[in-house]
């Protein structure tokens, strides 16, 4: 299995769900499924139903959780020294040539991109576009609107 970039906080994230499932809802679904027995008939229990495809749901996500953490790699972005270069966990800021936005991105593992905190793909179209670049650098990114040019003002490693 080919390892999985995470940032140190994305590691910690993925943890604690997968701490939460273990202690808090795999319980809860199993007492689910009890009281549903509790009920009399299998067969055209509602509950029983619901309870046991929410029981395969937190089982199958348990799994999922377990093997991206095996196959982590776990980067601590503020140990990385790559000499102002855009790298994973790096934290960009940009400014669109053609609006003079200014946005702030960091470059993190696919269960932690959340475009509304900043947090972007490592595979996003960005992302690629960006890595290997420097501060001063333009990159090109080919989104749906067409190709928007960004340049790159700082590369910070938080």
């Amino acid at each position: 299995m080919a390892t999985i970039p995470l940032t140190k906080r994305g590691a910690e994230k993925l943890k604690a769900e997968l701490h939460k499932l273990k202690t808090v809802d795999r319980p809860w679904v199993i007492n689910a499924i009890a009281e549903a027995r509790a009920q009399g008939d299998l067969s055209e229990n509602a509950e029983y139903e619901a309870a046991k495809d929410r029981q395969g749901f937190i089982e199958g996500r348990i799994q999922e959780v377990e093997g991206k953490l095996s196959a982590a790699q776990v980067i601590d972005p503020a140990t990385v020294h790559a000499d102002g270069r855009v790298v994973f966990g790096a934290t960009v800021e940009l400014e669109d040539e053609d609006s003079g936005d200014h946005v702030t991105y960091q470059i993190v593992g696919e269960d932690e991109a959340d475009l509304k905190l900043g947090l972007i793909n490592i595979s996003s179209p960005i992302a690629r576009a960006l890595i290997g670049k420097e501060e001063g650098d333009t990159a090109e990114v080919q989104a749906p609107a067409g190709l928007r040019r960004y340049e790159i003002m700082s590369v910070k490693y938080i």
